[in-house]
């Protein structure tokens, strides 16, 4: 169905939260998207859309100091975009990505950075997810429009940062 975010994957016809989280495990951003699209195009809208109200005076924070991805965000173009914005950027990377390297030699170039305890971190955005689905509605998608269920996320998202 074109503009309900609802697409097929392996379990049919889905949806699929993309999730930006601060360091407490609260929602920042978040897109809703058919459930076969890709993940990694969705990480620079989705960090785009942070935007965080600072303690005094002064314009918002719109750039997180780190983002912590799993292997569906390691691409090199995504490197490339986080080292543009100077943001630090925590992210395994894909076997396919590291034959393909090993493969051209010396020219392949040395592999990226990656800090496992930082990494370990990254369970923040499933523990919220885990949060997301106490809310029924959200687990079960019970709302046909997309524009509803985006809603539904986002008063989720507010019930969760008033606990």
């Amino acid at each position: 169905m074109a503009g309900e975010c609802l697409g097929r994957s392996r379990g049919g016809l889905t949806s699929k939260i993309h999730l930006a989280v601060d360091g407490a495990g609260i929602p920042l951003s978040i897109i809703l998207t058919d459930g076969q699209v890709g993940d990694n195009p969705q990480l620079l809208p989705l960090l785009n859309k942070i935007s965080v109200r600072r303690q005094g005076p002064g314009r918002a924070r719109t750039v997180p100091d780190a983002v912590l991805a799993d292997k569906a965000y390691s691409h090199p173009s995504t490197r490339a975009a986080m080292r543009a914005k100077r943001v630090r950027f925590t992210c395994p990377e894909r076997s396919d990505q590291i034959g393909r390297r090993q493969a051209k030699g010396p020219a392949g170039g040395r592999p990226p950075a990656f800090d496992r305890e930082e990494y370990k971190r990254r369970n923040l955005v499933e523990r919220c997810f885990n949060r997301f689905k106490q809310f029924r509605d959200l687990a079960t998608r019970y709302a046909k429009r997309a524009a509803y269920y985006t809603s539904e996320i986002i008063i989720a998202s507010l019930v969760l940062r008033l606990r």
